[in-house]
């Protein structure tokens, strides 16, 4: 048998042998004896797995999901990273703020907040909350079974275009939509130079996307986007916009009738293990609520639930240099504050590092031809949301 065939097979064999050891983080053939044919390169870091999809006990806990770390590429820009682990391009930004959006550079470390404490809401149907720019998914939990939640980024209401808050339905889903744009939005698109027609058909450049679920607030939809990069962004006429390999499984998934329940809620508070967890994200520019006041009311309340009383919880103190650093500092980034003697620094050295690729059962399969360049970008947050990272 020709050697190099036999040095594969061998591989290939041994690769078979340690199929856990390739799950934890890449193939690790046992000692063999020197062959004409050099095993291949891998990394010794483990797989990342998909960040969409989580079991929980809710009777328990309140955070799913695991902060990660990568090591960026050359050709990386924190747009593509968030597309990869099915992050917004403000929350990939807010965990990053050191780095440079467009050139991170090759070998600077990425943190990739992947760990979410769910909205303080009632664990049923769609829960969005505007703050985080996020979609959670809760479907009908089984008896006996863990309760399932289902979490993608959004693109949100511009500010003179807001979002609503409150609770509604889907009313209707379509796949193909043609898009029919108000007569505010046409006439604000007149006014900058950019007509549209009374109707835009299905195709590559209607902003509805391949998806959509209609709400029973007139006028406001969940669908996906001819432009994937303004995910994470305040950049719509006010619906809510889905890569577009997310709103796929969302439209699936969602039977017409499901409550939606829409929430702004920065400072978000919940328990895992022996944890009380602070995340914590930027308050928007219209959001004039007093905020401190009501951090003081949710830990309050949070202290007192049956959770609190389970595992010695109600005996944690506050890391009170913690929590001031997570309300200084928003970052996307759920931190346990009841850990004691520990910064953020300190918590994110701890984090786990992971390949810088496509998560294992990821939604987005990697296509580049809808990702915009940088400019394009930043053309996007400027026109549409008037941020610029």
């Amino acid at each position: 048998m020709n050697k190099k065939i036999s040095a594969l097979l061998h591989y290939g064999l041994t690769c078979g042998l340690s199929g856990i050891l390739f799950l934890l983080g890449g193939c690790q053939p046992f000692p063999t004896k020197p062959s004409a044919l050099s095993a291949p390169t891998v990394s010794s870091l483990p797989i990342p797995v998909a960040s969409h999809e989580f079991s929980f006990d809710p009777a328990r806990d309140d955070v799913v999901g695991t902060l990660q770390v990568i090591t960026a590429s050359k050709d990386d820009t924190l747009s593509d990273i968030a597309r990869r682990f099915n992050l917004g391009y403000e929350e990939i930004v807010n965990a990053n703020p050191n780095v440079d959006s467009w050139l991170p550079g090759a070998g600077t470390q990425i943190v990739i907040p992947t760990q979410f404490v769910l909205p303080d809401a009632p664990r049923q149907g769609i829960v969005i909350n505007l703050a985080a720019m996020r979609l959670f998914y809760f479907p009908k939990a089984k008896a006996g079974k863990l309760q399932k939640v289902i979490t993608h980024p959004l693109g949100i209401g511009r500010v003179e275009w807001k979002t609503p808050e409150g609770i509604t339905r889907v009313v209707s889903k379509k796949e193909n939509p043609a898009w029919i744009p108000t007569s505010s939005i046409r006439k604000e698109h007149a006014k900058n130079g950019d007509p549209l027609p009374a109707i835009v058909p299905p195709g590559p450049d209607n902003p509805m996307g391949t998806h959509v679920l209609r709400l029973a607030w007139p006028s406001y939809a969940i669908h996906g986007t001819d432009k994937p990069p303004s995910v994470g962004l305040r950049g719509s006429h006010g619906c809510l916009r889905m890569y577009p390999e997310d709103i796929v499984g969302i439209y699936n998934d969602v039977p017409v009738g499901t409550s939606v329940r829409v929430v702004n809620q920065p400072r978000l508070l919940g328990w895992r293990d022996r944890m009380l967890y602070l995340q914590t994200y930027p308050i928007l520019e219209d959001d004039k609520r007093n905020h401190d006041q009501l951090l003081k009311k949710s830990l309050s309340a949070v202290r007192s639930t049956p959770k609190a009383k389970r595992e010695a919880r109600a005996q944690a103190k506050i890391n009170q240099a913690l929590l001031d650093e997570a309300i200084r500092n928003p970052r996307a980034i759920a931190a346990p504050i009841t850990q004691p003697d520990i910064t953020l620094k300190a918590y994110l050295d701890r984090a786990r590092h992971v390949q810088n690729i496509l998560p294992f059962n990821a939604t987005w399969e990697g296509d580049m031809d809808g990702q915009l360049t940088a400019a394009e970008v930043l053309e996007i947050a400027n026109k549409e949301s008037g941020q610029i990272r």
